[in-house]
């Protein structure tokens, strides 16, 4: 028996075909968009005037928190805790490894770190896996989450002369990421993987109501992980796509046909991903690290900044 015949895939296609036509022309528009979510200024300010001291003190308490890595036979290593607030310091100002050397001298103490450290321990610093394991601890304590998530793949420019959005073999660098609602991060990859191919890991690393993804994601056994890690999924499908498939394929965009204008408010939630992303490379600039692994860690320890700070907004407007 042909299946293909019981679904309506040429209504779906032509479905498809009018939304993409009035993403292009505004005037065509068949849904109103949502108004955007209102700042709350004196949060927000007291937010920034506090940034410097509550990152801080945030960098000593999650970091003290941490387990330490295994100990290795050899030469004693410089207490990894010690060297992973070091980074994060680094990434919170902007700092070059000759310079942190100077700040650590004067604020170092602020934060728990005993030991002198000169430049090169720093720079050093950022290769070491003893640090990447603390540092993931601490990621692991700043990605609470609203369960709205969404997600998407950006590049990382290396070089004030590389931009993404123009050029897009100018960067090699890519990172993919899930964020929820209020732009915190859950799971990223950083590893050079096709976006798609990483979004299939991430996903299994992330606890959420519902996920949205750009056609980029348009994969069938993604859609079908996604339900079955107990969301619902929001693809936004491609103009040759058929109905044919898993029943959370056909679930999915059944429910697209049945009320495209509530799936598609639901799907535009996605926009967050992409905010993120744009203050991202906004606040921390460009890649500086050379070799793989520091660029890695220097991502990470952003990230974890990042959450931090989105994290203490959302509490003192809750305040």
């Amino acid at each position: 028996m042909n299946t293909k015949k019981k679904l309506p895939n040429k209504q779906f296609r032509k479905l498809i075909e009018f939304i993409n036509l009035s993403k292009e022309d505004k005037s065509k528009k068949i849904y109103v968009d949502k108004e955007p979510r209102e700042i709350d200024w004196i949060a927000y300010n007291l937010s920034q005037i506090n940034d410097s001291k509550e990152t801080l003190m945030f960098i000593k308490n999650a970091v003290d928190k941490c387990i330490n890595p295994p100990n290795k036979v050899g030469k004693p290593l410089t207490n990894p805790k010690s060297l992973a607030k070091a980074i994060l310091i680094c990434e919170l100002f902007g700092l070059v490894e000759r310079k942190a050397q100077g700040f650590l001298e004067l604020f170092g103490r602020i934060v728990g770190i005993t030991e002198k450290l000169d430049d090169r321990t720093i720079g050093e610093a950022y290769q070491k896996k003893e640090v990447a394991f603390i540092l993931r601890q601490v990621f692991e304590m700043t990605k609470y989450s609203d369960g709205i998530l969404c997600g998407d793949g950006t590049g990382l420019e290396t070089s004030r002369k590389q931009n993404y959005g123009i050029n897009r073999s100018s960067t090699k660098e890519f990172l993919t990421s899930i964020v929820d609602s209020r732009e915190i991060i859950q799971a990223f990859d950083f590893s050079g993987k096709d976006e798609c191919k990483a979004m299939h890991s991430l996903i299994k690393e992330v606890n959420g109501k519902s996920l949205r993804l750009d056609a980029g994601f348009n994969d069938r056994e993604l859609v079908r992980k996604i339900v079955e890690q107990g969301m619902l999924p929001y693809v936004y499908p491609k103009k040759n796509n058929i109905l044919n498939g898993s029943d959370a394929w056909k679930e999915m965009y059944f429910e697209f046909m049945i009320d495209v204008i509530e799936w598609l408010s639901e799907y535009y939630q996605r926009v967050h991903c992409e905010s993120f992303h744009s203050s991202f490379k906004r606040v921390f600039g460009i890649i500086r690290k050379v070799r793989g692994h520091s660029k890695f860690i220097q991502v990470m320890a952003r990230i974890i900044l990042h959450n931090r700070a989105r994290l203490s907004y959302f509490k003192k407007i809750k305040g």
